[in-house]
């Protein structure tokens, strides 16, 4: 089993846990949605999801999505960016922290991690007597293609 197929059996294997802990039914349509952001190589909006499990999965609906998604997002296996009156945007939680930059135009999402940026919020947190338990951060502007 490579790597890529034991990290999928991992997160199948939380879904599964958190569902009976929940006392819900587990449900193929919940692990089609966690197994499409598994894949994505970007944030997704529920539509883009939809339209992928409903290549394997006919009878889905939209409705699903939106409220599997807001089920995984309750209980952290995935975190969204908001793009206001557009919606979300969404991406497997993998424990990694990261931020975002946001294109305005096109709406790209580029990830980054910086120790030096990491350290001044701490700071920042401890100057104010703030006991930083987790943070994400957004910041917009136009992507180097859209600027040209």
């Amino acid at each position: 089993m490579n790597a890529n197929a034991k990290d999928l059996d991992l997160y199948l294997e939380e879904l599964k846990s958190i569902v009976k802990k929940r006392g819900l039914k587990y449900s193929l349509q919940r692990e089609q949605i966690l197994k499409v952001l598994f894949n994505a190589q970007k944030h997704l909006t529920p539509e883009e999801i939809y339209n992928e499990v409903k290549k394997e999965n006919s009878t889905i609906g939209l409705a699903t999505v939106y409220r599997t998604l807001s089920f995984l997002e309750r209980e952290e296996m995935v975190s969204s960016i908001s793009f206001g009156s557009e919606g979300k945007k969404y991406e497997l939680n993998r424990g990694e922290h990261h931020d975002h930059m946001i294109c305005i135009k096109c709406g790209k999402i580029i990830e980054f991690f910086d120790e030096e940026l990491e350290r001044l919020q701490e700071e920042i947190a401890k100057k104010n007597s703030f006991k930083l338990i987790t943070h994400q951060m957004n910041m917009y502007g136009v992507c180097k293609e859209c600027q040209e």
